[in-house]
């Protein structure tokens, strides 16, 4: 049996099942069949273990490369976990980010389901921040249905700084499908792109009631990192 499946039906995916009791709306809005893309909120590290209990299909996701290159015991979990599970590593603003998304568009195109989170990170304060085009360019380019998912709850279980989620419960709810094939011709179209992701942006927001804010999660981190920094030296 491949891993993937072991760890969503043998071990991993009924302990989560068990210890999170996670609420699900929309689940019929997931494709039995055919090729998409799913794209929820991050709000933690376990949301990569929630997402695929929406769905009994395969879900590959698109991780940050920081999850395959972690170091001590936590590194050593959160890597081959990710391994384990064929995951796609993605390094922002390097060659190999197109790299990832090639080998994503190789999921869709076999008829796969890919998520990712529009984000690029996880939100640093629990708000939604601004969306990365990538999603909006590989449904484009790919001609293939987006699907938003709203998070609930898992950032008060396991919240950024935390390394051993509490107990609680989780959420996903699940938005219709949005269609994008009459955009075809404009794949390549910048303004294209940013608008296509602020729709997607909008119907996430909408289904994780959280608070948005037009910034991407990279820059609101350096804000956050900054404003300590000052402070710190204000107190000294």
């Amino acid at each position: 049996m491949p891993i993937y499946w072991l760890l969503r039906y043998g071990s991993l995916g009924p302990l989560v099942n068990l210890i999170y009791s996670p609420w699900i709306e929309g689940a019929e809005n997931i494709p039995k069949t055919g090729a998409a893309i799913l794209a929820p909120n991050h709000l933690s590290f376990i949301d990569s273990i929630v997402v695929p209990l929406s769905t009994s299909r395969r879900v590959t996701f698109l991780a940050k490369a920081e999850y395959f290159e972690g170091k001590g015991l936590k590194g050593f979990v959160t890597r081959n976990f990710f391994k384990s599970a064929g995951q796609i590593p993605v390094e922002r603003g390097t060659a190999r980010a197109s790299n990832a998304l090639t080998a994503a568009a190789k999921v869709l195109q076999n008829g796969g389901l890919i998520a990712i989170y529009p984000e690029g990170t996880r939100s640093p304060t629990g708000k939604l921040y601004r969306g990365r085009t990538g999603v909006a360019r590989l449904a484009l380019e790919n001609n293939v249905p987006i699907i938003p998912i709203g998070l609930h709850g898992t950032r008060e279980i396991q919240p950024p700084e935390r390394n051993i989620p509490k107990l609680g419960r989780v959420g996903i709810k699940i938005g219709e499908p949005l269609e994008f094939s009459h955009l075809f011709e404009k794949r390549k179209d910048r303004e294209t792109l940013r608008a296509v992701t602020d729709e997607i942006m909008k119907n996430i927001r909408d289904l994780s009631d959280q608070d948005y804010v037009d910034i991407y999660a990279d820059e609101a981190r350096r804000l956050l990192a900054n404003e300590k920094r000052n402070k710190s030296k204000a107190e000294d």
